[in-house]
């Protein structure tokens, strides 16, 4: 197989690239979830590109089919879709308690009044 034919997998890499750099570079706690979600569905179209068969067909016995297509990648990726969900709601809920508490998402903001609260007792 060429390398264009690959391109599911260039897709991937460049999503997982893009979503690890979205969550070590910048300073903003929502761009950090955004860049966490990106790298989630990086996973989910390398699990979606391993379980297509080429000639594959659903699961079902009848008269002539050969090959059949593994369902399994596709259902442990909708519960991911659905697990990745649930985290992005805690992990915004979390991100909306900590604007209440120092008034910014600001990573390099929150340390510095942690380290301020901390010399002033």
């Amino acid at each position: 197989m060429e390398w264009p034919g690959l391109y599911n997998y260039w897709i991937a890499i460049f999503l997982m690239v893009t979503g690890l750099y979205l969550v070590m570079a910048p300073q903003n706690l929502v761009k950090k979830i955004v860049g966490l979600n990106v790298f989630q569905a990086s996973v989910f179209v390398l699990y979606i590109t391993m379980g297509k068969v080429t000639g594959g067909t659903a699961p079902i016995i009848a008269e002539g089919i050969e090959v059949y297509s593994n369902p399994l990648p596709h259902v442990l990726i909708l519960t991911a879709i659905v697990v990745g969900v649930a985290t992005t709601a805690v992990g915004l809920a979390l991100v909306v308690r900590i604007n209440e508490s120092f008034g910014t998402i600001e990573e390099d903001e929150i340390r510095e009044l942690e380290e301020a609260q901390e010399d002033a007792s």
